[in-house]
């Protein structure tokens, strides 16, 4: 009784497709699919890149230190 076989994830499939309907699953799909690569690329913007030359040729350094607490 542990694991559910195919044939019970067809029948749950199946069934949610009746009340869902294709259509609106397919949104739902892509939607998701939407938001997911918008994190993404937001992610990607937001990380600091370290070491780069600047415009007046200079090097960034960027170090993190941890913070000791007393």
């Amino acid at each position: 009784m542990g694991s559910f076989s195919i044939w019970h994830w067809l029948i749950v499939l199946v069934i949610v497709m009746m009340i869902f309907g294709t259509k609106k699953l397919r949104n739902i799909g892509s939607d998701l699919g939407g938001a997911v690569k918008g994190f993404k690329e937001g992610m990607r913007e937001d990380t600091p890149k370290l070491n780069e030359k600047s415009e007046g040729g200079h090097t960034i350094d960027a170090e993190v230190k941890d913070k000791q607490q007393s």
